[in-house]
């Protein structure tokens, strides 16, 4: 295809965006340089509002990902993409009720510290290892679709943008820490905004205006959106989005550490669940602004698909043609664009080092050396975003064959998110699960998700399942490109055209249930947890909603855990009796000081704050 390259405008307003970027960084490590613990660098000193830390997670997961994949899937598959405000809100409701007050109350700074103090150091160290390498592959999937946008639109070297971006998110990750990743995630997240907005309304201009566009989605078959078909084979339905997009964006949000991470570092635990709902907002902006710019994006290409007629070479690089198309003009907004779609990936991949060396600094470092000095530690978590930043960088490579990026993105946190998500609910909601079930359970999801996501990869759903909408290219004007004829299977397996078949957005939920399912069946078979060896600070009652009408029933299903409202409020404000039990189990661990009654608990506010963890230290 002929590329059309940028004017000037386009580059100062591209290049101001990795400015900026790497000035926010800068800024912190000038601002912090007396505050230089490994405490301030991961965490922020916990001391973060809510607002900075929403729209840091709005920016970090609704990535170039997001920006690019989105509206091809709704070009391609439909405006059934809007039902996952569904899957959103109900991620944001248990994130902030089930998972954040059990993590934030613990004021552990890895998540997988939890594992440890719930279970033993070889389910800690076990999904450790299964979070890294899954976040290692996500982020070469949100290098690599930005660095692909560029090239398209601009001509620019495909690796020389992957590492460029690469470089710039290790640079000011590592000078100003989790503050200036949480700051840089804030801007990016403006002007993510900013660069849809005028996509929507230049691309409605030029495709005859909003009614029109609407008036021809309709004709095109793409608002459709309610199909209740319970078949699970079907790519998207109501149930697949609704149901599979929950368990896949709670595997992303319920217990991922960069999620997490951002939640402790609020001064308190009302801020972090603030953050959550405010998050929830912005999540539903950008759904509202990829889904409409897939509809406007249709209607101007209705009668000639540049993607069937061989213009372009993958549906991920219709937003950007689309975008040169009628921006072509107006100099500086193609450039806007692309921004918007590198603000995506420079907040996901910040998030990604800065979470990746916070688990492996606290998981394995201070396990192994206890006794390294403040400045010590910080310099070994600067490195560890160093080493972090050059690996996410080099998975883009392999990125490149993965297909489409949302599939591409989403299949893999389904394939590490669900069994993670399955091990974290082992251990919150079901008090009688022990380690053996615990580490049963995860390696059985892992199992169950690895084998119908590579098996789908392998032999992909038939046409019959996926249902791509008609695309038309009546209206072409005559072209030498010649268009590319979809490769044919000659020979199938039977279970390609079942198991792996089913759903990509299904792969989080076959990994979560197998790894429950797997845990509660082992714990059974080799001796069920006892419930005094459990402490009540590290399970939330979710069976007082079931059980409300009986103290017996209710009392049944802890198993023997003290979970009444005097026992939970004493262990989780004073903090002594649980970190008593902890010191013996987290080696790495804290060591208890003389902590002032109910710390850190505000009763007006019912919330608690880090004051409590301030006294807490570790060796």
């Amino acid at each position: 295809m002929e590329v059309k390259n940028f004017a000037v405008w386009d580059y100062v307003v591209f290049a101001a965006l990795f400015i900026i970027s790497s000035g926010i960084g800068v800024f912190f490590a000038i601002k912090e340089r007396k505050k230089a613990t490994s405490r301030e660098f991961l965490v922020g000193g916990r001391q973060m509002s809510f607002g900075p830390v929403a729209l840091s997670l709005t920016a970090s997961f609704m990535s170039a990902v997001t920006v690019l994949g989105a509206p091809s899937e709704v070009y391609r598959f439909g405006a059934s993409f809007i039902l996952f405000f569904i899957g959103y809100t109900f991620v944001i409701i248990f994130t902030s009720e089930l998972f954040l007050p059990v993590f934030y109350r613990s004021g552990i700074t890895s998540t997988y510290e939890y594992l440890q103090l719930r279970f033993n150091k070889a389910v800690r160290y076990a999904a450790t290892v299964i979070y890294i390498v899954q976040t290692i592959l996500y982020t070469g999937v949100v290098v690599y679709a930005p660095a692909l946008a560029l090239n398209q639109v601009t001509g620019f070297d495909l690796w020389g943008s992957v590492f460029a971006t690469g470089i710039v998110c290790t640079f000011y990750c590592t000078l100003g820490g989790l503050k200036a990743v949480v700051w840089t995630d804030a801007f990016q997240m403006v002007v993510m905004i900013v660069g849809f907005l005028t996509v929507l309304i230049q691309g409605s201009a030029q495709a005859g205006g909003f009614h029109k566009v609407l008036e021809e989605s309709t004709n095109g078959s793409r608002l459709n959106i309610l199909d209740f078909d319970a078949d699970p084979l079907r790519r998207h339905t109501f149930w697949t989005i609704s149901v599979g997009g929950t368990f896949t964006w709670l595997g992303i949000y319920g217990v991922n550490q960069s999620t997490i991470q951002r939640c402790i570092s609020c001064k308190t635990e009302k801020h972090a669940k603030l953050a959550l709902y405010f998050n929830l907002l912005g999540l539903w902006i950008i759904l509202v602004c990829a889904v409409f710019s897939g509809l406007i994006m249709y209607s101007y290409f209705k009668d000639c698909d540049p993607w069937t007629l061989g213009i372009i070479s993958a549906p991920d690089q219709l937003m950007p043609y689309f975008v040169m198309e009628i921006f072509s003009t107006m100099p500086g907004l193609p450039g806007l664009f692309v921004a918007c779609a590198f603000s995506g990936t420079l907040s996901t991949v910040a998030a990604s080092i800065n979470a990746l060396a916070t688990v492996t600094f606290e998981d394995f470092v201070k396990s192994w050396f206890p006794n390294l000095s403040d400045k010590l530690s910080t310099w070994i978590s600067k490195g560890l975003c160093i080493l972090f930043g050059i690996m996410c960088t080099s998975m883009a490579v392999a990125a490149s064959l993965m297909g489409s990026v949302v599939q591409a993105a989403l299949s893999i946190h389904g394939m590490c998110g669900g069994p993670m998500l399955g091990l974290f609910t082992l251990g919150i909601v079901f008090p009688f699960v022990n380690w053996k079930g615990a580490l049963g359970g995860l390696l059985t999801g892992i199992t169950l998700a690895f084998w119908v996501a590579i098996g789908a990869f392998i032999y992909p759903a038939p046409a019959s399942k996926t249902r791509p909408l008609p695309l038309s290219t009546q209206q072409c004007v005559p072209s030498n490109v010649t268009e590319v004829a979809l490769p044919v299977f000659s020979s199938r397996p039977a279970v390609a055209d079942t198991w792996y078949s089913i759903s990509y957005l299904y792969y989080s939920a076959v990994g979560c249930l197998g790894c429950v399912a797997a845990g509660v069946l082992i714990s059974f078979i080799t001796g069920h947890q006892s419930g005094k060896d459990v402490q009540p600070m590290l399970i939330r009652p979710v069976c007082n909603l079931f059980c409300f009408w009986s103290q017996k029933y209710k009392t049944l299903c802890w198993c023997g855990v003290q979970h009444d409202s005097g026992t939970e409020q004493e262990n989780l404000g004073d903090g002594s009796t649980w970190k008593q039990g902890a010191e013996s189990v987290l080696q790495n661990g804290l060591r208890r000081e003389s902590l002032a009654h109910v710390a850190g608990y505000d009763p007006k506010d019912k919330s608690y704050d880090n004051e409590a963890f301030e006294k807490i230290t570790y060796f």
